[in-house]
């Protein structure tokens, strides 16, 4: 049975980002039981770090408040746009994105991964609507395509390491590539298939084509859409 549509995935996300954050800062845990740390999720078993290093930007304040907006901003605009009514898609797409930036993290010393993830989703929203202009903090007006680079350029700028947001857009990048740009080439085809299970949990099921409404049905149906209808 598929969830309820109007449960949205971008709402769940910020709101596990918001709790866990909450958590360290009334500490019912600290932040160096939810880093990224493959020797303790691989020899120690300790997996909640797979998914807790992806909901951790920081100690309450203007910064993390930014940061979860900002993410919650843009992923609800994804989902809201290019996954609308495929919510299956959506959570498919946090999968391998969330996998991918896991094994590249495996080979660099990143402690939180939920930067990148989110750049990631700016990255592909972006690239899905490159001529929108955006206006930055009502100071600079730029086309939706160079927002992720001018992040990049920022945290440059700011003394903060680069690689996080480079991972970002290079994650986002490996997706768009492989769900928009790839499929529409000579000879390609659509490699991110989205899995079945994935599907009837979150999706509505199709109608049955063989399926013949009732007489009763179709009237039912038509006296609900007509407004002049009265009990």
């Amino acid at each position: 049975m598929a969830l309820r549509a109007d449960r949205s995935v971008s709402m769940a996300y910020t709101a596990a980002c918001f709790f866990t954050t909450a958590a360290v800062h009334m500490d019912l845990v600290t932040p160096f039981q939810i880093y990224f740390n493959p020797t303790l999720i691989f020899k120690r078993l300790q997996i909640w770090r797979l998914l807790t290093s992806f909901l951790y930007f920081g100690e309450l304040g203007f910064s993390f408040i930014f940061k979860l907006l900002f993410t919650y901003r843009y992923c609800k605009m994804l989902e809201d746009t290019s996954f609308r009514g495929r919510t299956a898609d959506f959570v498919f797409m946090f999968l391998f994105g969330g996998v991918i930036i896991t094994v590249f993290a495996l080979f660099v010393n990143l402690l939180f991964l939920s930067q990148a993830f989110s750049l990631m989703m700016v990255y592909i929203w972006c690239r899905r609507n490159p001529s929108i202009r955006l206006n930055i903090l009502g100071i600079v007006s730029m086309s939706a395509a160079y927002l992720p680079w001018l992040i990049l350029v920022l945290s440059l700028l700011a003394g903060d390491s680069a690689l996080v947001d480079a991972l970002g857009i290079a994650v986002g990048h490996i997706y768009f590539f492989l769900e928009d740009v790839f499929p529409n080439q000579p000879g390609g085809k659509k490699l991110l298939v989205t899995p079945g299970i994935l599907k009837r949990i979150f999706d509505e099921p199709d109608l049955d084509p063989n399926y013949n409404p009732l007489p009763e049905d179709i009237v039912n149906q038509q006296n609900d859409n007509d407004p002049l209808h009265e009990d």
